[in-house]
Protein backbone atom coordinates (compact mmCIF):
# COMPACT_ATOMS: atom_id res chain seq x y z
CA UNK A 1 0.00 0.00 0.00
CA UNK A 2 1.36 3.39 -0.96
CA UNK A 3 1.50 5.94 1.82
CA UNK A 4 1.09 9.68 1.43
CA UNK A 5 3.91 11.19 3.48
CA UNK A 6 4.34 14.92 3.98
CA UNK A 7 7.79 15.60 5.46
CA UNK A 8 7.77 18.68 7.68
CA UNK A 9 11.03 20.11 8.96
CA UNK A 10 10.67 22.06 12.18
CA UNK A 11 13.46 23.64 14.17
CA UNK A 12 12.99 25.58 17.37
CA UNK A 13 15.69 27.90 18.65
CA UNK A 14 15.82 30.08 21.75
CA UNK A 15 12.98 32.39 20.74
CA UNK A 16 10.85 29.83 18.93
CA UNK A 17 10.59 27.04 21.46
CA UNK A 18 7.20 28.21 22.76
CA UNK A 19 5.61 27.35 19.42
CA UNK A 20 6.45 23.68 19.76
CA UNK A 21 3.34 21.56 20.42
CA UNK A 22 5.57 19.26 22.41
CA UNK A 23 6.28 22.11 24.87
CA UNK A 24 2.79 23.57 25.35
CA UNK A 25 2.50 25.52 28.61
CA UNK A 26 -0.90 24.09 29.39
CA UNK A 27 -0.63 21.26 31.92
CA UNK A 28 -3.26 19.26 30.04
CA UNK A 29 -0.96 19.14 27.03
CA UNK A 30 2.05 17.74 28.84
CA UNK A 31 0.97 14.14 28.43
CA UNK A 32 1.72 12.36 25.15
CA UNK A 33 1.12 8.97 23.61
CA UNK A 34 3.62 6.33 24.68
CA UNK A 35 5.59 4.29 22.21
CA UNK A 36 4.71 1.10 24.10
CA UNK A 37 1.04 1.45 23.09
CA UNK A 38 1.59 -0.01 19.63
CA UNK A 39 3.82 -2.72 18.18
CA UNK A 40 4.33 -0.93 14.89
CA UNK A 41 5.12 2.33 16.67
CA UNK A 42 7.79 0.53 18.66
CA UNK A 43 9.28 -0.64 15.38
CA UNK A 44 9.25 2.94 14.07
CA UNK A 45 10.98 4.03 17.26
CA UNK A 46 13.77 1.48 16.75
CA UNK A 47 14.28 2.48 13.11
CA UNK A 48 14.24 6.20 13.94
CA UNK A 49 16.76 5.69 16.72
CA UNK A 50 19.14 4.00 14.26
CA UNK A 51 18.71 6.74 11.65
CA UNK A 52 19.18 9.52 14.22
CA UNK A 53 22.36 7.84 15.49
CA UNK A 54 23.66 7.59 11.92
CA UNK A 55 23.20 11.37 11.60
CA UNK A 56 25.02 12.07 14.86
CA UNK A 57 21.83 12.69 16.81
CA UNK A 58 19.71 10.88 19.38
CA UNK A 59 16.00 10.13 19.30
CA UNK A 60 14.49 12.20 22.11
CA UNK A 61 10.83 11.29 21.77
CA UNK A 62 8.22 10.01 19.34
CA UNK A 63 4.46 10.60 19.13
CA UNK A 64 1.65 9.55 16.79
CA UNK A 65 -1.74 11.26 16.88
CA UNK A 66 -4.29 12.52 14.33
CA UNK A 67 -2.36 10.69 11.58
CA UNK A 68 0.77 12.73 12.34
CA UNK A 69 4.03 11.05 13.28
CA UNK A 70 6.13 13.50 15.30
CA UNK A 71 9.80 12.78 15.79
CA UNK A 72 11.95 14.79 18.20
CA UNK A 73 15.74 14.56 17.90
CA UNK A 74 18.49 15.99 20.05
CA UNK A 75 22.22 16.57 19.74
CA UNK A 76 25.06 18.19 21.69
CA UNK A 77 25.30 21.08 21.77
CA UNK A 78 22.17 21.51 19.62
CA UNK A 79 20.47 19.84 16.67
CA UNK A 80 20.09 21.97 13.53
CA UNK A 81 17.62 22.19 10.66
CA UNK A 82 19.94 20.07 8.52
CA UNK A 83 19.82 17.30 11.13
CA UNK A 84 16.01 17.34 11.04
CA UNK A 85 16.06 17.21 7.23
CA UNK A 86 18.49 14.29 7.15
CA UNK A 87 16.56 12.23 9.70
CA UNK A 88 13.25 13.00 7.98
CA UNK A 89 14.59 12.01 4.58
CA UNK A 90 16.11 8.76 5.84
CA UNK A 91 13.03 7.83 7.83
CA UNK A 92 10.63 8.62 4.96
CA UNK A 93 12.53 6.27 2.64
CA UNK A 94 12.57 3.32 5.02
CA UNK A 95 8.93 3.78 6.06
CA UNK A 96 7.89 3.76 2.41
CA UNK A 97 9.94 0.64 1.74
CA UNK A 98 8.68 -1.35 4.73
CA UNK A 99 5.09 -0.03 4.76
CA UNK A 100 5.01 -0.06 8.57
CA UNK A 101 2.41 2.56 9.45
CA UNK A 102 -1.19 1.32 9.10
CA UNK A 103 -3.76 3.40 7.22
CA UNK A 104 -3.84 5.27 3.93
CA UNK A 105 -1.75 8.33 4.71
CA UNK A 106 0.12 10.14 7.48
CA UNK A 107 2.19 13.27 7.99
CA UNK A 108 5.79 13.15 9.19
CA UNK A 109 7.22 15.96 11.31
CA UNK A 110 10.81 16.02 12.56
CA UNK A 111 11.95 18.68 15.00
CA UNK A 112 14.03 19.36 18.08
CA UNK A 113 12.29 19.03 21.47
CA UNK A 114 12.74 22.77 22.13
CA UNK A 115 13.94 24.48 25.28
CA UNK A 116 10.81 23.78 27.32
CA UNK A 117 11.09 20.13 26.58
CA UNK A 118 8.98 17.34 27.98
CA UNK A 119 10.82 15.05 30.40
CA UNK A 120 9.86 11.38 30.30
CA UNK A 121 12.88 9.10 30.38
CA UNK A 122 15.53 8.88 33.09
CA UNK A 123 18.18 10.39 30.81
CA UNK A 124 15.88 13.34 30.05
CA UNK A 125 15.99 14.25 33.74
CA UNK A 126 19.76 13.71 33.91
CA UNK A 127 20.23 16.30 31.15
CA UNK A 128 17.89 18.71 32.96
CA UNK A 129 20.00 18.92 36.12
CA UNK A 130 20.72 22.57 36.91
CA UNK A 131 17.59 23.77 35.11
CA UNK A 132 14.20 24.79 36.47
CA UNK A 133 11.61 22.12 35.83
CA UNK A 134 7.91 21.77 36.55
CA UNK A 135 6.57 18.44 37.66
CA UNK A 136 3.16 17.10 38.57
CA UNK A 137 3.10 14.03 40.78
CA UNK A 138 0.45 11.34 40.93
CA UNK A 139 0.10 11.75 44.69
CA UNK A 140 0.69 14.36 47.40
CA UNK A 141 4.37 14.66 48.29
CA UNK A 142 3.75 13.55 51.86
CA UNK A 143 2.91 10.13 50.42
CA UNK A 144 6.40 9.77 48.94
CA UNK A 145 8.30 10.64 52.11
CA UNK A 146 8.42 14.45 52.02
CA UNK A 147 8.22 15.73 55.62
CA UNK A 148 8.59 19.48 55.04
CA UNK A 149 5.23 20.91 56.06
CA UNK A 150 5.13 23.49 53.24
CA UNK A 151 5.35 20.80 50.57
CA UNK A 152 3.38 17.91 52.07
CA UNK A 153 0.05 18.53 50.36
CA UNK A 154 1.29 19.74 46.99
CA UNK A 155 1.38 17.72 43.79
CA UNK A 156 2.93 20.40 41.56
CA UNK A 157 6.32 22.02 41.99
CA UNK A 158 8.49 24.30 39.88
CA UNK A 159 12.08 24.36 41.11
CA UNK A 160 15.66 23.98 39.91
CA UNK A 161 16.60 20.32 39.66
CA UNK A 162 19.72 19.86 41.79
CA UNK A 163 20.46 16.22 41.05
CA UNK A 164 19.05 12.82 40.20
CA UNK A 165 20.12 10.20 42.74
CA UNK A 166 18.89 6.62 43.09
CA UNK A 167 15.87 7.20 40.85
CA UNK A 168 14.91 10.30 42.84
CA UNK A 169 14.73 13.95 41.79
CA UNK A 170 16.54 16.20 44.27
CA UNK A 171 15.54 19.83 44.83
CA UNK A 172 17.22 22.18 47.29
CA UNK A 173 14.78 24.70 48.78
CA UNK A 174 14.99 27.31 51.53
CA UNK A 175 12.97 24.91 53.68
CA UNK A 176 15.19 21.90 53.07
CA UNK A 177 15.84 19.16 50.53
CA UNK A 178 13.04 17.57 48.54
CA UNK A 179 13.52 14.08 47.18
CA UNK A 180 10.82 12.87 44.82
CA UNK A 181 10.86 9.38 43.28
CA UNK A 182 10.72 9.32 39.50
CA UNK A 183 7.97 6.75 39.83
CA UNK A 184 5.76 9.43 41.42
CA UNK A 185 6.15 11.86 38.53
CA UNK A 186 3.10 12.07 36.30
CA UNK A 187 4.22 14.92 34.02
CA UNK A 188 7.37 16.99 33.76
CA UNK A 189 8.93 19.66 31.56
CA UNK A 190 11.79 22.14 31.57
CA UNK A 191 10.85 25.74 32.32
CA UNK A 192 12.81 28.20 30.21
CA UNK A 193 13.56 31.52 31.92
CA UNK A 194 14.18 34.05 29.17
CA UNK A 195 14.66 37.09 31.41
CA UNK A 196 17.15 35.29 33.64
CA UNK A 197 19.17 34.12 30.66
CA UNK A 198 19.18 37.60 29.12
CA UNK A 199 20.51 39.14 32.32
CA UNK A 200 23.45 36.74 32.25
CA UNK A 201 24.46 38.11 28.85
CA UNK A 202 24.92 41.70 30.16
Amino acid sequence: MTKWVIPTFLFFGVLMSDSNEHDNDQDNDLSTETTESSGWLKKVEELTSEIAKREGCVLYDIEFSSRTLRIFIDKDPQAAIKDCENVSRGLSEILDEQDIIPGEHYQLEVSTPGLERILKKDWHFDKAVGKKIRIKTNTALENVGVEIEKWKKTKTIELILTAVVDKKLVFETEDGTLKIPLSAVDRAKVVFELEKNNKKKH
